[in-house]
């Protein structure tokens, strides 16, 4: 610690000597030769302090030597303890005697070197002259200096939130965890008769009353600054609502001005998402809701700057920024740490879409018949397809779960065993259409556009899904069947075999056993080659299905490609079945009628010219 009195004894003559002009040249020689002669007292005398403090280590020795050696007599009953005694007396005069001597040299450098004050806003309050381990004297008033005015500035500071806590080697004045200046042996040597924990306790008491004071100088004053910072803030805050206000206005009203030329309608396709007004109208409700948001945020922001002004409300100020700051760094720190999660989510996504394609690429050059896999058939390529996508896409989910944000979460759990729960007991009979759909695709009981028969329906198929069937019946009524009904039930398909082997269309008259069958058979084969839409091609031909009682059962079979035109054919049959009979004059009709009859007319119906 001497040779802190001399490096800074020697910067306060340099700093000085320094500051002198060329036309001071024999002050600063006499400068310099105090300066010099300061020096060599401040050399001497840290010699002196070294011997000294050696002496006061062999006394203290000696001492504890002598006390051990009275304790040991004393347990002895030996009466030698008289000269004892006189030893460590006159230890305590030697060591007496050079404090004395340290604080006479002390005082003779007090009068060249006045140290550094601590003088918060220009009050002095004391005096620092040594340093604290590589702190000058001089940078250790400024930080106390500084640290004081920051006390001053606290309005929660009290008296008995300052104190003094001994540490190794000094003794510190805290500050909640501030550390307003140190005390060391050094620092108590300079004051007369003060140890460090006294002169922590006296600067502690100097500190305390100076802040108060000046606090109850400044309060009022404070008061009043704030409260016209107050109106300040409030008028700031009025005028840039103000502004944002005409900003929102002035674009809602150029929105208006020019909706003709930027507000034509939102279209997706040929779909018109938005007409014209209706943009608009959205458009100017959405300004109108930027607007009020924006002076939320003004007013919301002013009100912790206001309350922070004041002691009394600063904790509301940090509360009502709490509110804010909390959950937006709580979101940005989480969607910071959640971005590798994200990455490797976009990753697995586009590696999947990618297969996908690819996927949607081989099945549908499969389904155009440019790809030909032996036993796969061409109808089979989109519905694979389908249900390949849709097992990537599932497994898909399942690799990226672990990376979802708060998967792992007991709400998240929670929810998708519910979901489970409820999609397993209400979709029972969808997952069995579901799986009929699937062994109907793969069966190929028809196809889309063949005319079929699904139990008591009959139309032609419109459309395929997997939970079910559209028939669209001659009468234009689209039917929906469950494919589980298709499934556990019988379907007669007329357009599978209609282009290989032909539709075979049939149809049943009864004649009497008095008409020749070879000539019956000739009218019905004539008949059938008429009608349009038999394909003639393959001769149609005429079964005798039954010898009845009183009459003969002819059954006319003919064949077409057209069964989508079934209902037209039959119909037109029928009809040139009647003309062909009727022109070769050939009763169709009951036996049993005729066998009733007494001479009546024949029921053959007369040509358009009244003949018969």
């Amino acid at each position: 610690m001497n040779k802190l009195f001399l490096v800074v004894t020697i910067c306060i003559f340099a700093g000085s000597s320094h500051a002198q002009t060329n036309a001071d040249s024999l002050k600063s020689d006499s400068v310099q030769r105090r300066l010099n002669s300061l020096s060599q007292q401040l050399e001497t005398y840290e010699r002196l302090i070294l011997q000294n403090k050696q002496k006061r280590k062999q006394d203290s020795l000696a001492r504890v030597d002598l006390m051990r050696r009275i304790q040991l007599l004393q347990e002895s009953g030996q009466v030698n303890q008289a000269t004892l005694k006189e030893q460590i007396r006159e230890i305590e005069l030697r060591d007496s005697i050079r404090n004395s001597e340290q604080k006479n040299r002390i005082l003779k450098l007090k009068e060249s070197y006045k140290g550094y004050v601590v003088a918060p806003r220009g009050d002095s309050l004391f005096t620092i002259f040594t340093k604290l381990g590589p702190v000058m004297a001089e940078d250790r008033a400024a930080n106390v200096t500084e640290k004081i005015e920051l006390l001053v500035r606290d309005d929660y500071f009290f008296p008995d939130s300052l104190y003094v806590e001994p540490h190794e080697g000094t003794v510190d004045l805290m500050y909640q965890n501030l550390i307003v200046t140190s005390i060391s042996d050094w620092d108590a040597l300079w004051v007369d008769g003060e140890s460090k924990e006294s002169l922590a306790k006296i600067y502690r008491e100097q500190i305390s009353n100076f802040v108060i004071s000046d606090r109850n100088r400044s309060n009022i004053r404070n008061i009043a600054a704030r409260i016209g910072l107050v109106f300040l803030i409030l008028g700031i805050a009025v005028l840039i609502i103000y502004f944002l206000n005409r900003l929102f206005t002035g674009i809602q009203g150029w929105m208006v001005m020019n909706k003709k030329k930027y507000f034509t309608g939102i279209k997706v396709g040929n779909y018109e998402f938005l007409p014209p007004e209706r943009q608009l109208d959205v458009s100017v409700r959405v300004v109108g809701v930027l607007k009020w948001a924006f002076f939320a945020i003004v007013l919301y922001f002013c009100l912790p700057i206001i309350f922070g002004l004041f002691p009394f409300t600063k904790n509301w100020a940090e509360t009502l920024m709490g509110w804010i700051l909390s959950p937006a760094q709580s979101i940005f720190l989480s969607f910071w740490n959640y971005l590798p999660n994200a990455f490797t989510i976009a990753v697995i996504y586009v590696i999947t879409k990618y297969l996908v394609r690819f996927l949607k690429f081989i099945s549908h050059e499969i389904e155009t018949s440019r790809l030909k896999i032996t036993g796969f058939h061409e109808d089979w390529a989109m519905p694979t397809y389908n249900i390949v996508k849709f097992l990537v896409y599932a497994f898909m989910f399942i690799v990226i779960w672990d990376y979802l944000p708060g998967s792992d979460s007991d709400i998240f759990k929670g929810v998708s065993v519910f979901l489970g729960i409820l999609f397993s007991l209400g979709s029972s009979s969808a997952i069995a259409n579901a799986v009929a759909g699937l062994v109907i695709t793969y069966m190929r009981p028809f196809r889309l556009g063949d005319r079929v028969k699904i139990g008591e329906v009959t139309g032609q198929v419109v459309e395929k899904t997997l939970l079910v069937t559209r028939v669209r019946t001659t009468k234009n009524e689209d039917i929906t069947v469950p494919n589980a009904s298709i499934l556990s039930g019988h379907t007669v398909n007329y357009t599978s075999s209609s282009k290989e082997l032909g539709l075979i269309l049939h149809t049943s008259v009864t004649i009497g056993y008095d008409v020749p069958w070879r000539q019956v058979h000739e009218l019905l084969i004539e008949a059938a080659v008429a009608t349009e839409g038999v394909n003639i091609s393959r001769e149609p031909f005429v079964l005798q299905t039954s010898l009845d009682d009183w009459y003969v059962a002819y059954q006319l079979n003919a064949y077409t490609d057209t069964p989508e035109k079934m209902p037209k054919i039959y119909s037109e049959l029928h009809a040139n079945i009647q003309d062909k009979f009727n022109a070769a004059g050939v009763e169709i009709m009951s036996p049993h009628y005729r066998a009733v009859r007494d001479g009546n007319a024949i029921t053959i119906p007369k040509e358009p010219d009244g003949k018969d």
